[in-house]
């Protein structure tokens, strides 16, 4: 009985770290798809393109601003994966434990 006890905590414990990831990946995928928007309205802009540092907008180059977005998109979509691929070890890892139980 205490066998099962000490793994139904542990599915507790491992639900709730599913809870987290899905709330930093949920977070990511928001700022992704603001770093995708923000591409293409610079991509789609003028020639004149300002970037907001701090308090102050800085006219700023285009490309050297497109490269940092994508770099920034790249950064975010591994991101996005790696927290997939923990929540998805954790759902394998609390299957198992479930299994083992009942």
């Amino acid at each position: 009985m205490e066998a099962k006890e000490r793994k139904i905590q542990e599915i507790q414990i491992l639900e709730q770290n599913i809870q987290n990831i899905m709330l930093q990946k949920q977070a990511f995928q928001m700022e992704l798809s603001e770093t995708k928007a923000a591409k293409r309205e610079v991509e789609n802009a003028g020639d004149e393109v300002f970037k907001i540092i701090g308090q102050l907008m800085i006219k700023s180059d285009k490309s050297k601003i497109i490269s940092e977005l994508s770099n920034k998109e790249r950064l975010l979509e591994l991101r996005v994966k790696s927290l997939e691929k923990q929540e998805t070890l954790l759902t394998e890892k609390i299957d198992s434990l479930r299994k083992e139980i009942f």
